[in-house]
């Protein structure tokens, strides 16, 4: 047999990927458990989910039926094993990753200006501009008066996991966590080398435990195009809206939330309620009142 042959990919890759999982700890990546695991080491859903990939993906890679890995996963799985510089060259000889892929740089996301005066002349009705991984590019008043129990607006996914807010402001945040990580995941599958999804999915699936087990499945419905949203919040109550996202095509990957009360309902009123609230002061406003 000729010694340059280069390895079998198939069994050298899977002895290789499951021998280094094996030998990591959960704390040593950074995962908290409390029950008693079956299995030594990470799991693949796991290394997956922490590598910013679907559970199936991991699991070709493992079974040496990924043909054609990029090389930034391969840079997420060996960041993942906290592989050695001589693992991560092995690694690449392993996988053989293809020379030539597309690459996915960094997107600079902006609203363009048109659409954030559309959202600011909307003052009974909360919307925002989302970008691919679902980051918050743009709020309008309203939407900042309801989110304002949230410590940040930054991104949904990060609103939904990380913020304790989210507990006490959904009524059903298990529905409104499935469909997030289903958009995300039609996201990833669209551009599986984006940098930014991979950042995003690696900081939640180290962050939250209930993040890496909905990632870990495989989402093939698509989800509803709306649904009603009940929600409650701290200065107003209960309200219930429905809410629409609407695909921008100027701005590809991009959607505009809508969230709308029922006319003349208790959430409509209570959305009146909020704007007034938080609605900037006059100056012949704050002149009267300092006159009085």
């Amino acid at each position: 047999m000729d010694n340059d042959t280069p390895p079998d990919t198939a069994e050298g890759l899977g002895q290789f990927l499951r021998a280094r999982r094996e030998r990591l700890s959960p704390t040593d990546a950074g995962l908290t458990h409390t029950r008693r695991r079956r299995v030594l080491g990470l799991r693949r859903d796991e290394v997956a989910a922490l590598a910013g990939v679907s559970s199936s993906c991991y699991m070709r890679l493992e079974q040496g039926r990924e043909l054609a890995p990029s090389r930034r996963v391969l840079d997420a799985v060996a960041r993942v094993l906290q592989l050695g510089e001589e693992d991560v060259r092995r690694l690449y000889r392993l996988a053989q990753p293809a020379g030539r892929r597309t690459k996915y740089p960094a997107r600079v996301e902006r609203v363009l200006p048109h659409l954030r005066q559309l959202i600011d002349s909307w003052t009974k009705t909360p919307a925002f501009i989302i970008g691919h991984a679902q980051d918050i590019l743009a709020t309008n008043p309203l939407a900042d008066a309801l989110y304002a129990d949230f410590a940040q607006h930054d991104n949904v996914l990060r609103m939904l996991f990380l913020d304790p807010a989210a507990r006490a402001f959904y009524r059903s945040p298990e529905r409104a966590k499935t469909r997030a990580v289903a958009d995300l995941q039609q996201s990833a599958a669209s551009t599986p080398d984006d940098p930014r999804i991979l950042e995003l999915v690696g900081e939640l699936s180290v962050r939250n435990s209930e993040f890496r087990t909905l990632w870990a499945r495989e989402y093939t419905r698509v989800p509803p195009p709306y649904e009603v949203k009940r929600t409650h919040h701290s200065a107003v109550g209960s309200i219930e809206l429905r809410h629409e996202a609407l695909n921008i095509r100027s701005s590809p990957g991009q959607q505009l939330i809508i969230l709308q009360a029922e006319p003349d309902s208790p959430s409509a009123d209570a959305l009146a309620l909020l704007g007034s609230m938080t609605a900037p002061t006059l100056p012949h406003q704050q002149e009267s009142a300092s006159d009085n």
